[in-house]
């Protein structure tokens, strides 16, 4: 590996780095101050049910991820990773401003714009940086690790700066704030643009030959039978191992949104725990149930650096990649084992300690770290480069399943006792933590040697 040019690297890593680093810091601050917030806005402010805000929360943040495969297909057909990163951040500020004004259609709108906006920008903007290195880097993954720092420093800062807003000034307000974390984030990602060109040549490839206009006079089964074949040719296109690999993304897929499943509750269902539950007043300083949302990114902080150090420290000895995955379960599982106590001194009248849900998110955050940045890293490198922004937008579709079951699950909150909401929970991410660590050679032996 030859040394960066001098100048050219940012704590010895790529510039372009730092350009996305506070793109998606300030991204982030945009969705996670206002989904701090966002459930306690429907029950408090619209007077929406426990249930009916279970199901517009699972619809919106399941949606955010779902929109992601689509935005890395357009990334890799027509738009770029660059410019779709650009639009999409403008989308989600547009729609964040939406949202500030008062009637309920502006509401439903806004959330669809930030949906469509995330999706382009989200899976492109991860794309991005594993295109910032060379294949074979071995700073990809410590790389990926402190980008994903970034996205929590957002994390933090926005439900605490916005989450205050709305809950103790104005929920529009709230919005508004929002909106202008993106606005803030999409005026340094222009200027930063020179940085990320290595990253865009990488990305562009040969460039490749129009395809002539279908003639309007085409007869419509002629059309489906040249798209089948199309898409039958597209298909055969990859190699025997290309598939194996593809496959292994697969894998990566259903334990991720198992883990996520367990980790979004943060926002839906230990949000209404909070609020309803939680003594919100800590050595004397008084607390928002929104906050807590900030607590998970606080801890990724402090844990990013160190786990960013071990890799590189461990190097080929590290834990693999499906090992990761196994214990970014079971940490998720014992966060839950731990909150079924809490949930049940709750369920007798007493409002509980916010420790509880500290040393839960501390666990969860164990986890997080070893699942997020690792699985963000592992695709960029398995998947074959014609299509790794769609193969980014798949490994986004975890979080979408997750957030649906995390939005479902609040629903439960005022119907189920919370130690068995909460250990139902455990059960299943310890379960798929078990199977995950028999599945360790298998999984391995798709990967064809990507670590």
């Amino acid at each position: 590996m030859t040394s960066p040019p001098p100048g050219s690297s940012w704590f010895g890593h790529p510039r372009g780095l730092s350009t996305l680093f506070f793109t998606e810091m300030w991204e982030r601050f945009s969705y996670y101050g206002m989904r701090g917030f966002l459930f306690l806005y429907m029950v408090k402010a619209l007077g929406f049910t426990d249930k009916h805000a279970g199901a517009v929360y699972g619809n919106y943040v399941s949606s955010v991820w779902l929109v992601a495969i689509v935005g890395g297909f357009v990334a890799d057909r027509w738009l770029g990773q660059y410019r779709s990163v650009l639009i999409g951040g403008a989308i989600i500020a547009l729609g964040h401003f939406t949202l500030a004004l008062h009637a309920l259609p502006f509401f439903h709108a806004g959330l669809w714009l930030i949906v469509i906006g995330t999706g382009l920008l989200k899976p492109n903007a991860s794309t991005l940086v594993g295109s910032l290195y060379e294949p074979g880097d071995g700073r990809r993954d410590a790389g990926f690790s402190i980008f994903f720092m970034g996205i929590n420093v957002g994390a933090v800062v926005g439900p605490l700066v916005a989450g205050k807003i709305a809950e103790g000034i104005d929920w529009h307000l709230g919005f508004a704030c929002a909106g202008v974390g993106m606005t803030l984030g999409l005026v340094q990602y222009v200027v930063g643009r020179k940085h990320l060109q290595p990253a865009i040549a990488r990305l562009a490839g040969p460039a490749r030959p129009v395809a002539p206009l279908t003639s309007p006079k085409q007869a419509i089964g002629s059309r489906l039978l040249g798209l089948v074949i199309r898409l039958w040719q597209w298909l055969r296109s990859f190699t025997r191992e290309e598939w194996k690999r593809i496959s292994a993304v697969f894998v990566f897929f259903v334990f991720a949104s198992l883990f996520w499943g367990a980790y979004e509750q943060a926002g839906s269902t230990l949000t209404l725990f909070a609020d309803r539950y939680v003594h919100l007043e800590l050595i004397g300083i008084k607390l928002y149930a929104s906050w807590f949302v900030a607590i998970q990114g606080a801890f990724v902080i402090l844990l990013s650096p160190i786990f960013a150090w071990l890799w590189v420290k461990l190097g080929p000895r590290q834990p693999s990649a499906p090992a990761k995955f196994a214990l970014a379960l079971m940490f998720v599982g014992l966060a839950f084992v731990l909150l079924m106590p809490a949930g049940a001194a709750a369920q007798g009248g007493v409002k509980v300690s916010p420790l509880w849900l500290v040393g839960a998110y501390f666990i969860e955050e164990l986890g997080e770290v070893c699942l997020y940045p690792v699985g963000l890293s592992v695709v960029t490198k398995l998947a074959p480069a014609r299509i790794v922004g769609l193969m980014m937008g798949v490994f986004f579709l975890s979080n979408a399943v997750g957030n649906k079951l995390a939005g479902w699950s609040a629903g439960f909150i005022s119907t189920t006792p919370l130690p068995t909401l909460f250990g139902v929970t455990a059960a299943v991410t310890l379960g798929a933590a078990a199977v995950m660590f028999a599945l360790i050679k298998p999984v391995q032996r798709l990967m064809g040697g990507v670590r």
